[in-house]
């Protein structure tokens, strides 16, 4: 495959999986304001760029075997908590934008937690163990079989937390 297409589906992939999100970043704020078909052509709208993100990456040969898959996963997590987040904090904080570094902290602590859970996934890959997760809907702490009373991360109550099916 050409250097320049590969570069265009890299790029293509990015933007709709941002789409993705945005979209339904938006589709959150349009129920919150009682706008109930906005939301749901939101919603639409970015399980459609899901289909092209999921798309791009096929044809740029991104999904490998489940453990390919989570030696990747695991690969980004860790350059996102040991250089990519510290480096975005620094420069936060010596422009003090305080919300800014407060977010790329938080991710930057949960980022960690997702690398150890991927690397016990890898271990237990096969035997077919049945684990629960939860996520805090304030940063995205992510644990394992039951929600904390607390948010060991930013506080948030546990019964918040979602349940991922």
């Amino acid at each position: 495959m050409g250097m320049k297409t590969v570069s265009n589906l890299k790029e293509a992939f990015a933007g709709e999986s941002q789409a993705n999100r945005k979209y339904l970043a938006f589709a959150k704020k349009a129920e919150e304001e009682g706008y109930s078909q906005v939301a749901k052509l939101f919603r639409a709208a970015a399980e459609a760029e899901t289909v092209h993100a999921h798309n791009h990456l096929r044809v740029l040969q991104g999904i490998k075997s489940t453990r390919e898959n989570l030696q990747d996963a695991m690969s980004g997590e860790t350059h996102e908590f040991k250089t990519m987040y510290p480096g975005m904090m620094e420069v936060a904080k010596s422009e003090k934008e305080d919300d800014a570094y407060r977010t790329f902290h938080f991710a930057n602590e949960v980022e960690k937690i997702h690398a150890s859970l991927y690397s016990k996934a890898l271990e237990a890959l096969g035997k077919n163990e049945t684990v629960d997760y939860y996520v805090c809907p304030v940063y995205g702490n992510t644990v394992e079989k039951g929600a904390p009373e607390r948010c060991p991360i930013c506080g948030a109550p546990g019964k918040s937390f979602i349940k991922i099916a």
